[in-house]
C-alpha cells in the first residue's frame, strides 16, 4: 500500500527546480499533440501557421524556464514573454502560451527586487507586441488588447497576493515564536526570583543572627547548619532553572525534580522557623486532586509573602491560612508589625507583581495591603481544576 504521507515528505526534499519543471514539461509535450495544435492562446485573430523550428523555440522558451519560475523569477517571466511573443508573431497558437500566465503569478509571488521595474518593462513590451501584431494585419482592436492585458495584470495581481499573504504569516509566525520566548524569559525569571530572594533572603537573617549567638555554640552549630541547608537548597533549584535554560535540555534529567506544590508548605513553613520567624500555618479542607498548578501557584504566593516577612518585619508573628475548597484554594497571609518597614511589600516589588500576573493568568484574585492595625496582609482566590 502506498504511503502517501511518505511520498510527499520525499517531495518536499527535492529541490525547488526539480519540483517546478514537470509542470512545463507537461505543457510542453501537450502543445506537441497533433489534436491540440493551433489551438492555443490567440492575440491578435490572426489565421494560425503549421509548426516548424521557430514553434519548437517557441515552445521551448515558454516552458522550460518554468522550471525555475520560483528560484529566479525575473529569468523565468523575461524568458517566458520572449517565447510568448514569438508564439503570437509567428501566428503559432500554441497551448504553451498558457506558460505565460504561470510566469506571472510565481513572478509576483517570488520576485523580490525590482517589481516595479519588471512591471514597467513588460507592460512596454506588451504594448510593443501589441503593434506589431496590429501592423501584421491583427484585427484585434485596442479593446480586445486591453481586455487581454487585464487578464495578465490579474495573474500578477494573484501571485503579489499570494507573496504579501506569505509575508503576514511569517511575520505571525515570528510575532507568536518572540511571544513565547518573551513569556519563558519572564516565566524563568519568576522562578529566578522566587528561589534566589527566598533562600537567600533566609540565609542572610540567619547569618545575621549567628553573629549574636558567639556565646551559645549549641544555638550557633544549629543556625550555621541552617544556613547550610538552606544554601544547598538554593543550589539546587538554580541548577535545575539553568538546565532549562540549556538548549540542548530535553526534561528528562529534570524528571526527578519536582514543583513545588501546596503539600510542601509545612517544610516551607519549617525552613521560615529556622530563620527565626515565628509562622503559625493553618489548613482547611482537602486538596483537590486536580488542582494542577492553582498548587503551585498556591506555594508561591506564600513563599512570596514568607519572604518579604523575613526582609521588612523579621520576628515578628506571620499567619498562613490555607483553605481548599472543590473549585478553589483560597491564601491568605498575614505578619504583624508597625511602621513602613512591616508594610512595604519590600524591594522593586516584582515579586509580588509576578503573583498578581500569576494568579491572573489563572483567573483569580489577588491583593496585597497594608493592615489598618499595621503589618500587611496578602490574599489570594485561586481557581482549581487547571492541569499543570
Amino acid at each position: 500500500m502506498i504511503d502517501f504521507r511518505r511520498v510527499r515528505e520525499l517531495w518536499q526534499r527535492l529541490h525547488v527546480t526539480v519540483r517546478d519543471a514537470p509542470l512545463g514539461v507537461a505543457l510542453m509535450v501537450t502543445s506537441f499533440l497533433p489534436a491540440l495544435q493551433n489551438n492555443g492562446t490567440q492575440l491578435g485573430d490572426l489565421p494560425a501557421r503549421p509548426f516548424d523550428e521557430l514553434a519548437v523555440v517557441a515552445i521551448a522558451l515558454q516552458c522550460l524556464p518554468l522550471a525555475v519560475r520560483r528560484q529566479w523569477p525575473a529569468v523565468s517571466i523575461g524568458l517566458v514573454s520572449l517565447g510568448f511573443a514569438l508564439d503570437q508573431v509567428r501566428v503559432y497558437h500554441t497551448v504553451a502560451g498558457t506558460a505565460l500566465a504561470f510566469a506571472l503569478i510565481s513572478a509576483g509571488a517570488h520576485l523580490e527586487r525590482g517589481r516595479r521595474v519588471v512591471v514597467v518593462l513588460l507592460s512596454a513590451a506588451y504594448v510593443t507586441l501589441a503593434v506589431v501584431l496590429t501592423r501584421l494585419g491583427s484585427t484585434e482592436g485596442p479593446e480586445g488588447f486591453t481586455v487581454f492585458y487585464l487578464v495578465l495584470v490579474l495573474a500578477w495581481c494573484s501571485g503579489a497576493w499570494l507573496r504579501s499573504t506569505r509575508i503576514a504569516e511569517a511575520e505571525r509566525r515570528r510575532a507568536v515564536a518572540e511571544a513565547t520566548r518573551t513569556a519563558e524569559r519572564t516565566r524563568i525569571a519568576r522562578e529566578l526570583h522566587d528561589v534566589v530572594t527566598h533562600h537567600v533572603t533566609a540565609m542572610v537573617v540567619q547569618a545575621e543572627a549567628a553573629r549574636y549567638l558567639t556565646a551559645a555554640p549549641e544555638r550557633l552549630d544549629a543556625t550555621l547548619s541552617a544556613v547550610t541547608d538552606t544554601g544547598r537548597r538554593a543550589i539546587s533549584d538554580l541548577r535545575h532553572l539553568l538546565n532549562l535554560l540549556n538548549p540542548d535540555h530535553d526534561g528528562a534529567g529534570a524528571a526527578h525534580v519536582r514543583a513545588p506544590s501546596i503539600g510542601d508548605l509545612r517544610e516551607l513553613v519549617e525552613q521560615t522557623r529556622q530563620a527565626g520567624q515565628p509562622v503559625e500555618l493553618t489548613e482547611a479542607g482537602e486538596p483537590a486532586g486536580t488542582a494542577g498548578s492553582a498548587e503551585f501557584v498556591a506555594y508561591r504566593v506564600v513563599q512570596e509573602s514568607l519572604t518579604n516577612a523575613l526582609k521588612h518585619a523579621h520576628g515578628s508573628r506571620t499567619a498562613v491560612s490555607v483553605r481548599h475548597g472543590e473549585k478553589e484554594i483560597t491564601v491568605e497571609v498575614t505578619t504583624e508589625g508597625s511602621g513602613s518597614a512591616a508594610g512595604s511589600p519590600g524591594g522593586s516589588g516584582r515579586g509580588l507583581a509576578g503573583l498578581r500576573e500569576r494568579v491572573d493568568a489563572l483567573g483569580g484574585e489577588f491583593s496585597a495591603d497594608r493592615r489598618a492595625g499595621g503589618g500587611f496582609v496578602v490574599r489570594a482566590r485561586i481557581p482549581a481544576g487547571n492541569p499543570a
